[in-house]
């Protein structure tokens, strides 16, 4: 399957079904904790994980100067790939913003699909502006370097609470932002659409006034028949 068709599969599954996958599959810390959507939105959005990563603040080195040097966040944006989405350790803070209307437009500009990271923006109507889909903790007026230092990019990070490596993928909608192991990307794809089509079947159960006890979970016979009515629809 092809990286395009791939994240088409993923389009069509929610967050929510890629954990309880992931979770059947002993993984259980997915859920980035912190980022949720900053914009109103239906769509969901799947890409490879491009890292960043910020430490605490150095004030010898976390300065407005900073922002010029080769190792930095305009640098890091340059780097980034079309499709990408750009996943940035801020080690939870919410109290000054990593990136504003300027940076997130430049995203925007090189095709990146979206920003996930446990802190803050800045300039936030400039940033709704751009059309870059963000998730993110909230919102703040000071710069990074008022409470961050920025180090690297494409690393291994903690994103929320969760592991994320370089070209791990990436899917966020309105539940939040969950990361997809590459050794898991194919099972999680066949298995979600699965079970995506299952609890439709269920849904469809439920509003024709079926009772939950054996239908959610499904029993044996609840599983028969829905195996029915799938080999019946084909």
């Amino acid at each position: 399957m092809t990286n395009k068709d791939m994240f088409k599969v993923f389009q069509g599954l929610s967050t929510a079904t890629i954990t309880t996958v992931l979770l059947k599959k002993g993984l259980r810390n997915v859920w980035m904790r912190g980022p949720k959507a900053l914009h109103d939105t239906e769509q969901r959005y799947v890409g490879r994980a491009f890292t960043l990563r910020f430490v605490p603040v150095r004030e010898d080195l976390a300065t407005p100067a900073a922002w010029a040097s080769p190792r930095s966040t305009r640098a890091a944006i340059e780097d980034m790939p079309d499709g990408c989405i750009a996943v940035v350790d801020a080690m939870g803070v919410a109290d000054c913003g990593i990136f504003g209307d300027i940076l997130c437009a430049r995203m925007a500009k090189r095709g990146v699909a979206a920003l996930v990271t446990d802190g803050a923006v800045r300039d936030v109507a400039g940033v709704l502006d751009t059309g870059l889909p963000v998730f993110c903790q909230g919102v703040a007026a000071p710069p990074s370097v008022a409470g961050l230092t920025f180090v690297g990019w494409q690393e291994p990070i903690g994103c929320g609470g969760v592991a994320v490596f370089p070209d791990d993928l990436v899917v966020a909608d309105r539940d939040g932002a969950v990361v997809v192991p590459q050794a898991f990307v194919e099972a999680v794809a066949q298995e979600g659409q699965e079970q995506e089509a299952l609890e439709q079947w269920i849904m469809d159960q439920v509003a024709g006034g079926a009772a939950l006890p054996g239908l959610y979970p499904p029993n044996a016979e609840t599983k028969a028949r829905y195996e029915a009515s799938r080999a019946k629809a084909t």
